[in-house]
């Protein structure tokens, strides 16, 4: 098949998908596949995996807020969607992020009668905010932190007189809280807060990234995520951070975390982890792959945090390591992607 990647963007995790983007089309190579890649943070057409990791390790372009491409005239994501060849049968979908996690670029897709991998666009749109992620899990009976939310104001320079009251950390079962932003991934602008004089600053970083901030109940325990292709669970992950939490640094730096596929779980536990991942993507009506994260308290009750419906494919990402541990290579893994690609439109 022809094949369009499209990776990169402008997002606050573009080197990140550069680095998915090159991995899927080496894979995809491999496969026999005829492949392109398109960096819609730039809108052009990259020369080979190569290029695309030379520009990870270089500054993020230009964009407007809300992560859509930087416009000239009335160019948009919109604009690269319309120069993906006619010829092409299927997008893989390796965006990290903004719009091209969070539904945009899927219903773009889909009035343009695009085949692509993946999730829709409402499930992309319900997965990517956590706020509205939670709320289903609460109705599905899916345990999950309690939380808080706190709306900035409209103008990023006007002031915000951030207030939390002693019922609600007393609800949230005190400090440590978990600050973060409610539309980001890759760890980006979470902030653990371990007493008051630190509330103003994380809630000013989590602003950074949208005017919906959520406060977070913090679970004590371990960190687990399950990756989920189709209506298979792969092996449960367990991620150790080499010294504080699992952030940025730690998800992407090699050497900073220690992994363990499969987690050193009791059987049941990791039944119920299998079940509740795939409860969790049925609620939220995910397609193709996804990502399922997890803690697990110490009081053995596992807390779903969130669903990823673009999970990273890098060396260091977790979904990779779980199709390994259950006997896939990673051109396996991108092979089972593809064939889940759904074919939303007629050409």
């Amino acid at each position: 098949m022809k094949i369009v990647v499209l990776l990169g963007g402008n997002t606050s995790e573009r080197e990140v998908s550069l680095r998915t983007g090159a991995g899927v089309a080496r894979a995809l190579t491999t496969l026999g596949h005829d492949v392109a890649l398109l960096d819609t943070g730039t809108g052009q057409f990259l020369k080979d995996p190569d290029h695309a990791m030379a520009l990870g390790a270089g500054p993020a372009p230009l964009h407007a807020a809300g992560g859509l491409p930087a416009r000239r005239g009335e160019q948009g994501l919109d604009v690269y969607v319309r120069s993906i060849p006619r010829t092409a049968d299927l997008v893989f979908i390796a965006l990290h992020g903004g719009a091209g996690e969070n539904g945009t670029l899927q219903a773009l897709l889909d009035l343009a009668g695009i085949p692509y991998t993946g999730s829709g666009v409402l499930s992309s749109a319900l997965a990517m905010d956590k706020v509205m992620s939670k709320r289903i899990f609460k109705v599905e009976g899916i345990p999950t932190p309690e939380w808080v939310e706190r709306w900035a104001p409209e103008d990023p320079a006007a002031a915000w007189n951030v207030e939390i009251s002693a019922e609600e950390i007393a609800r949230l079962g005190g400090y440590p809280l978990i600050v973060k932003p409610n539309e980001e991934g890759s760890s980006v602008g979470i902030t653990v807060v371990k007493s008051a004089a630190e509330w103003k600053p994380a809630m000013e970083e989590a602003r950074r990234y949208g005017r919906l901030v959520l406060v977070e109940q913090f679970i004590d325990g371990r960190e687990l995520t399950v990756g989920v292709i189709g209506h298979r669970a792969l092996p449960v992950v367990e991620i150790i951070p080499t010294a504080g939490w699992y952030d940025y640094e730690h998800k992407y730096t090699s050497g900073a975390s220690r992994y363990e596929c499969p987690a050193s779980l009791p059987p049941a536990v990791a039944e119920e982890l299998f079940a509740l991942s795939l409860r969790a993507c049925r609620a939220l009506r995910t397609s193709g792959v996804a990502r399922v994260d997890f803690r697990l308290g110490k009081d053995g009750v596992a807390h779903c945090l969130e669903v990823n419906t673009v999970p990273g494919l890098t060396e260091l990402s977790l979904v990779p390591k779980a199709a390994q541990a259950a006997g896939l290579r990673y051109e396996d893994l991108v092979k089972a992607i593809v064939e889940s690609a759904p074919v939303r439109a007629a050409r």
